[in-house]
């Protein structure tokens, strides 16, 4: 990976599409007069998924049930980690679900007692993703992992051909990875690399936290049923192995039908390491939208098939991206930019699975540069 900061946007024609469309942007919260934050539909939100998940928890706790009725609460439990980590987390730790700070800094740490780790999540998801938004070895979420290949520029092995039929195996298995594994081995990657910046001080810290949130997470997730309640440990087990299988289902594939689908382009730096674009409309090729008029899954994904707001705008809570979206388009068409947007989720889906086919077959697959 090359160092954070070694690439840079060349806005080569001068396009004054951002500076406009800020404009457009700010010029309607100012004449609604409302906060670009979070409003009572996400406080409702934040408790309705905060409880999918502890709630079964709990019950299953105070009423030890057969294991029928446990892979069900465990399955809402997954369903609620998936809703928590793209509606709650998400905004809380771009600073857009409160202007209050310190409530920020709280729900954003939903992401470690869901068993990930706020620290890392924001060097991989804020500075490395947002920045180099499908850039083949900066942006960890399109990096080749381990029998998948999400770029065009990632080699190319044989059974990646494949890769449309089982890539959903290891979706399943993204975040109990990421609970067992991922923050480790990214501490160590971001730390070495250079990408985390902190001081000793800040590093010792950060990975004391990383600690005890995991210890605290496996804790809650086993010690608790099995120590003080008694429950079986192979219903623990296969609950926990399937609460993780959903969540990681979930929020693996609406992640991806943003951004590795056919719509999007995958740009390489060239010689001076310079992508020769306005970082904004480098944005709007490499990002494209899904499902906008589908309330509830706006609801359920946290704004996330608004991931073009989402990726020009990201400390403006997800409540406002249906309305803002419109006038991104507008603006978008007014100076001839793209604005990548598939009506359905099931067009994202079937483009998803056809660029996985695509690129599996051969190396000779290319993005526009």
């Amino acid at each position: 990976m090359k160092k954070k900061g070694t690439i840079r946007f060349i806005n080569k024609d001068r396009s004054q599409f951002f500076n406009t469309l800020k404009v457009n942007v700010d010029g309607y919260f100012t004449k609604n007069n409302i906060s670009k934050n979070g409003n009572a539909t996400m406080v409702i939100k934040t408790i309705a998924l905060l409880s999918t998940y502890f709630v079964p928890y709990t019950i299953m706790l105070i009423y030890p049930p057969p294991l029928y009725i446990m892979i069900l609460l465990y399955s809402l439990m997954g369903i609620g980690m998936a809703g928590i980590g793209m509606s709650i987390m998400h905004d809380a730790n771009h600073n857009a679900y409160s202007s209050n700070q310190i409530i920020n800094k709280l729900l954003g740490y939903t992401l470690n007692l869901a068993g990930g780790n706020v620290f890392n999540w924001k060097l991989q998801h804020n500075v490395l993703h947002h920045t180099y938004t499908n850039i083949h070895e900066m942006d960890d979420d399109i990096d080749s992992k381990l029998v998948l290949r999400l770029s065009p520029h990632g080699e190319v092995k044989k059974i990646h051909r494949f890769q449309f039929i089982y890539a959903f195996l290891f979706y399943s298995i993204t975040t109990l990875y990421w609970a067992l594994l991922k923050d480790f081995v990214q501490y160590h990657k971001y730390t070495r690399n250079g990408v985390n910046r902190a001081n000793s001080t800040e590093k010792a810290k950060q990975f004391s936290i990383l600690i005890i949130s995991k210890l605290f997470y496996f804790f809650y997730m086993f010690v608790v049923p099995l120590v003080f309640f008694n429950l079986q440990l192979s219903y623990v087990i296969i609950g926990f192995l399937i609460m993780h299988a959903i969540a990681g289902v979930i929020l693996t594939t609406i992640f991806q039908l943003a951004h590795t689908v056919e719509e999007t382009t995958h740009p390489l730096p060239n010689n001076k390491s310079e992508v020769e674009n306005e970082w904004a409309i480098h944005q709007m090729n490499t990002t494209v939208n899904f499902a906008r008029h589908n309330r509830l899954i706006s609801w359920y994904v946290g704004g996330l098939n608004f991931q073009v707001e989402h990726h020009l705008f990201p400390n403006i809570c997800h409540v406002h991206y249906y309305e803002i979206s419109e006038i991104v388009k507008k603006t978008a068409k007014e100076f001839d930019v793209p604005y990548l947007d598939n009506e359905t989720f099931i067009d994202a889906f079937n483009s998803h699975i056809r660029l996985l086919k695509k690129l599996g077959e051969s190396p000779s697959v290319k993005a526009a540069a």
